[in-house]
This record gives structure tokens, C-alpha cells and sequence, in this order.
């Protein structure tokens, strides 16, 4: 039996209502509310690989954790923080965001959530190894510098925290860095494009079967 979807805040018209007192500054308004419309089920199962009934769950779950139907970054972190309490959270996190946040806007809809999981859990090799780059290309100019690889391999050291057994130090990271850094950067250029990193990854089983780890239903 299909799962009926609730009307009414899945079609709600996005519209920006701020709350205050008439003729305060904008720097004293202290409440802002944001509604936001998603796209029908139809446009999302067309945009991703996910059917009516995922989209559908997928929904009322990002709908209990973001009321509004957008995520900022702070609230980003907050649920990050609760998968890793015994690490530090906020670099990776925010990482992690600005891969979803497509348009760059600063808030991920739920079009850009659902879109970055059917990536992450149905996608091909490359479409999984493309998100994984541009999680590495913080800059967004399209290819990876060593501070760049440094910098996310760290944080994610940082996530783990004391589920790292023995802890790694920050030398420990950076000889790892260096070491996969210099087997991506095929014409030792000092720079990783697109194209270099899939395919040392393809190259990679280790790396390529853990991809589908992310694959499942529900």
C-alpha cells in the first residue's frame, strides 16, 4: 500500500517572513522565519534515483529535523556533532555542506539533500568519485593543491577523535598526504584536476569498493 503524503507542508509557497516590530532596523530583527516549497515528487524521482516512496519518507524525515524544508550550516553541524560526539565535528561538516549546497547559497534545500544522496548511495563510480573531488576542491577552482587534500584529510582524523587508534598526529597526516598526493598528481604539476583523481581512485579497488558501502534501500 503507497504511503500517503501529508498536503499541505510539502507544497507550502516559499516565502521569507521575517517577524518584528514595524520600522525596526534590519540588525534588530531577532527572528527570521523561511518557508520553502520543494519541487514535486515527480521532479525529484526524475532528477535522482530514488522512487515516490523513498522521496517520500526522505521527506517527513528532513521535515522533522528542518521544519522550514532548508538547512543552514549551523544547523548542519549540530546534527553532524550528534553522529561523532567523541570528535570535532565543524570542519568536516561544513566540508560536507558546501558539497550539498549546490547553488551556493548558504542553506541546503531538499532538492539538494536528495540530490547529493542519490549520488552518494546510488550513483556510478565516477558520479561518487566526482562528489568525493569536489568535497576536496574547497576552493572550487576545479583542481586540488596539497593544503587543500591536507586540510580535509585532517578533519577527518579530527571526526573520528579518539576512535583513532593510536591517535595520529598532524606529521602522520601530512606524510599520508604526501603520499597519496603524489600518486594522483600524474604530471607532478603540484596540482590534482578532476580527471587525475577518478582515475587513480578507479585504479584503487580499496577505494572503489568502498564506495558502494553507501548503496542501500529504504
Amino acid at each position: 500500500m503507497a504511503i500517503p503524503i501529508v498536503e499541505d507542508p510539502y507544497y507550502d509557497q516559499y516565502k521569507p517572513v521575517v517577524i518584528g516590530r514595524q520600522g525596526q532596523d534590519v540588525e534588530e530583527i531577532e527572528t527570521t522565519v523561511a518557508r520553502y516549497r520543494p519541487e514535486s515528487i515527480d521532479t525529484i524521482c526524475r532528477l535522482t534515483r530514488f522512487n515516490r516512496r523513498e522521496v517520500q519518507i526522505m521527506y517527513r524525515g528532513f521535515k522533522q529535523c528542518c521544519p522550514t524544508g532548508i538547512v543552514s550550516l549551523a544547523q548542519f553541524k549540530e546534527i553532524y556533532a550528534q553522529f561523532f560526539p567523541q570528535g570535532m565535528t565543524s570542519k568536516y561538516a561544513e566540508f560536507v555542506f558546501r558539497t550539498f549546497d549546490r547553488d551556493g547559497n548558504g542553506m541546503i534545500s531538499f532538492e539538494e539533500f536528495v540530490l547529493g544522496l542519490s549520488i552518494l548511495s546510488r550513483g556510478t563510480t565516477d558520479d561518487k568519485l566526482a562528489w568525493v573531488f569536489d568535497l576536496y576542491d574547497n576552493k572550487r577552482r576545479g583542481f586540488i593543491d596539497r593544503d587543500e587534500m591536507f586540510i580535509v584529510v585532517q578533519s577527518i582524523y579530527d571526526l573520528m577523535g579518539s576512535y583513532t587508534d593510536p591517535p595520529v598526529d598532524r606529521n602522520s597526516v601530512g606524510e599520508h598526504v604526501a603520499a597519496v598526493f603524489q600518486r594522483m598528481d600524474a604530471n607532478r604539476d603540484g596540482f590534482i584536476t578532476r580527471a587525475e583523481f577518478i582515475e587513480t581512485c578507479k585504479q584503487d579497488s580499496a577505494i572503489s569498493n568502498s564506495l558502494y558501502l553507501f548503496d542501500t534501500k529504504l
